[in-house]
């Protein structure tokens, strides 16, 4: 059975009733923005068998970034939210903040890992190219290595820039 989805304006007013809000996003990216009253709640933690305490079996809302992950996960949302009764957030953050509503955002929290990749890869590419056509055409290698290392990274799920960056010392939670 697959959770009932619901839409920003409809989990809105099932929060402000009592319902619990789940933002099952990675730590990094909630919080870099959230909204308020959001608990944070990994699908790495819900995927490894955690279940969620729903406080007087109060229905649970789970989203994501767009709505994507809670949709291909519904089934171990269900099972974290036990006999609470479970929704997704059709849209996820974003949908929520389509609809005006609020969020906390603290811009001192750096950008997603994944985020910080493309925006590298973008950058190693456009130089690698700009710098082939000008200067010396072994630099369209540098444009080359990225994109290989980027199929690599979709093909195996295992991507080296990313496990690099999460070791910089920008992206380390303070313990």
């Amino acid at each position: 059975m697959t959770p009932q989805s619901v839409s920003p304006q409809e989990a809105k007013k099932l929060i402000d009733q009592g319902a619990m809000l789940i933002d099952i996003r990675d730590r990094s990216e909630f919080l870099r923005e959230h909204i308020p009253n959001a608990h944070s709640f990994p699908l790495s933690d819900i995927t490894a068998g955690k279940s969620i305490e729903a406080a007087d079996q109060q229905p649970v809302i789970f989203h994501c970034l767009a709505g994507m992950r809670t949709v291909q996960n519904a089934d171990a949302l269900m099972k974290a939210a036990g006999p609470a009764p479970a929704y997704l957030m059709a849209g996820g953050i974003n949908a929520w903040k389509s609809a005006h509503l609020p969020t906390a955002e603290d811009k001192k929290q750096p950008l997603p890992v994944m985020r910080q990749v493309q925006i590298i890869a973008g950058t190693l590419i456009l130089i690698g190219v700009v710098l082939g056509y000008t200067l010396d055409s072994r630099f369209f290698l540098l444009a080359g290595l990225v994109g290989a290392g980027l199929l690599f990274a979709g093909v195996s799920g295992i991507c080296g820039m990313a496990s690099l960056l999460l070791k910089m010392p920008w992206n380390r939670p303070d313990k």
